[in-house]
């Protein structure tokens, strides 16, 4: 199972964003298809230990049209309407330097 799991994916992406990591993996169905699936990890703690918890959203391309303008949409409102005075730089800034010394997690696993 996990050799067809490792066919089906074609590009990954890691998005490391606090305490949450994301993922946005290309994968193909039996047909030769492609699909997204985007999945938010969160590494939380629980009596034994820690685990990730998981959230996962696939996204087919007869929507990715839809779905990217909808998100660049939402992001302009709050940028422009809700937080029209709010440096936005300064957050992509920090986050550019943070992605520069981050060290790969070998322990986070995702579906």
């Amino acid at each position: 199972m996990e050799e067809n799991r490792e066919k089906d994916e074609l590009y990954s992406k890691r998005v490391r964003a606090g305490k949450r990591t994301y993922f946005f993996d290309v994968k193909s169905t039996r047909s030769n298809d492609y699909y997204l699936t985007i999945t938010e990890s969160k590494k939380k703690y629980k009596e034994g230990g820690f685990f990730y918890e998981k959230h996962k959203i696939f996204l087919y391309k007869e929507d990715f049209e839809k779905f990217l303008e909808a998100i660049q949409e939402a992001v302009s409102h709050v940028k422009t309407d809700l937080m029209p005075d709010f440096d936005f730089t300064q957050i992509e800034d920090k986050y550019t330097e943070s992605n520069k010394t981050d060290e790969v997690d070998d322990e986070l696993k995702w579906d």
